[in-house]
Order: C-alpha cells, then sequence, then structure tokens
C-alpha cells in the first residue's frame, strides 16, 4: 500500500516534518532575540544564532533576518540616546572611575592589612599575658606542692629518728635482759 489516496506520501510527511522543525527553530530565534534585547546584550546575528542554537544561515533567512536587523537598529537607537542624553560615560570617564577604584582598592587592602597585623599583635600579647599568669599560676601550685612534700619529709624525718632511738633503747634492753638471765643463771647453777 502507497497510500496515495491519502495524500500522506513520504515525500509530504518529510515536508510536513521539515516545516515544524523549521518553525520550531525560528521560534528559538525569536525566543533569543528577545532575550538578548531584554539583557541589553549586543544583537548581531552570528550573536543570535549562538543563542538560539541553530544554524548560521538560518538568521539571515527571509522571515529572520528582518526582526534581527530591526532589533539591531532599535539597540543602535537606544544607544545613540544614551549618549546624547548624556547617561553613557566616555571611556576617559570610565578609565578616572577605574582608576579611582584602583586607588580605594590599594588603601582598603593596606588598611586591611594593618588591622590584621593589629590584631595579630594583640591576640599575641594576651596569649603571651595569659601563659605569663597561667605560668605564674602553675609555678606557685608547684612551690606549694613541694613545700607539702617537705613538711611530710620534715615528719618522717621526725618520726624515723624517734624509731631509731625506741629501736636502740628496745636494743639495750634486749642487751640488759640477756645479761640480767645469763646472771640469774649463773647464780642457779651456782647455788645448786
Amino acid at each position: 500500500m502507497t497510500g496515495t489516496g491519502s495524500g500522506r506520501t513520504p515525500g509530504n510527511v518529510l515536508r510536513e516534518v521539515r516545516r515544524r522543525e523549521s518553525q520550531v527553530k525560528r521560534g528559538k530565534v525569536l525566543a533569543a532575540l528577545d532575550a538578548m534585547k531584554d539583557s541589553g546584550t549586543p544583537i548581531t546575528f552570528l550573536g543570535v544564532a549562538r543563542a538560539a542554537g541553530v544554524s548560521n544561515w538560518l538568521v539571515y533567512r527571509d522571515g529572520v533576518r528582518e526582526h534581527i536587523e530591526a532589533a539591531m537598529k532599535g539597540q543602535e537607537g537606544d544607544a545613540r540616546r544614551r549618549r546624547e542624553g548624556g547617561r553613557v560615560a566616555s571611556a576617559a570617564s570610565l578609565a578616572t572611575d577605574l582608576e579611582l577604584l584602583r586607588a580605594e582598592n590599594k588603601a582598603l587592602r593596606e588598611e586591611r592589612d594593618g588591622l590584621k597585623r593589629a590584631v595579630q599583635r594583640g591576640l599575641g600579647a594576651a596569649l603571651d599575658q595569659q601563659g605569663a599568669r597561667s605560668a605564674a599560676q602553675r609555678i606557685g601550685d608547684l612551690q606549694a606542692e613541694v613545700q607539702r612534700v617537705k613538711d611530710e619529709l620534715a615528719a618522717v624525718c621526725t618520726e624515723n629518728t624517734a624509731l631509731k632511738r625506741q629501736l636502740a633503747d628496745a636494743a639495750e634492753e634486749v642487751i640488759a635482759v640477756r645479761e640480767a638471765g645469763r646472771q640469774m643463771f649463773k647464780s642457779v647453777n651456782r647455788s645448786t
């Protein structure tokens, strides 16, 4: 079945698909053109083709070219009106503004660096001061601990000396008791 009676030959179908694709692409071109106008982007044939994602030849086709040319003329007129109205800065004015901004940025960087150094110095001093205070407190704590240990040592030494004295006394008593025991055994042995 060729379908010749219905009018839908493969050629007709292909032409219909191409026509629809062409309409879609033209719609993309017009949408891109409107977006460029709204954003103030400079309008060129190549720029519109790239923004719409279509081939360059399409933007030069009848029915599309006229829209782009009209938009370009409109932008030229807007630019001329802004220049005449003083709303566009001259190159010399822009260069002066740029130089002033660079000088201001340099001054701000220098001020930032100076403030940064001051904060670092202040922070360092605070840390040093706190470190010194903390070290002094630690030294005081250690000195108190040393004194406590010295006191305990002195008490232990005193107790040790007393115990040595008691031990010596006990040893003397043991010696005396032994001697007395010997003497007693000797006297008992002599009497028997």
